[in-house]
């Protein structure tokens, strides 16, 4: 897929972008060399490729599921600025 100098300047002022008229023609040459590389990408055979998160196999740490008394709650609201029935109180930032 080609890109030309039209097109980068159109998606340079959608993202408000500013840039110079004499860049414009080695951005879209760029950005046609990246389109081609990801156009070979797609053509490589991922059959029987499991999907992954990671390039390195490891398990995740667990820590066990112990219940608590959780924590004092007079402690806790002890450093709010402004509490209210056990509850923090916070300005409202939705109307």
């Amino acid at each position: 897929m080609a890109i030309d100098a039209a097109t980068v300047r159109k998606v340079a002022r959608l993202a408000r972008i500013a840039e110079p008229e004499e860049r414009l023609e080695p951005l879209a040459r760029e950005l046609s060399g990246i389109l081609d590389w990801i156009e070979q990408l797609a053509e490589v055979n991922t059959d029987g490729v499991e999907p992954m998160t990671t390039s390195v196999a490891m398990k995740l740490p667990l820590r066990d599921d112990v219940v608590t008394d959780r924590g004092d709650p007079a402690r806790v609201l002890s450093n709010a600025p402004k509490s209210d029935k056990g509850f923090f109180v916070v300005p409202k930032v939705v109307e």
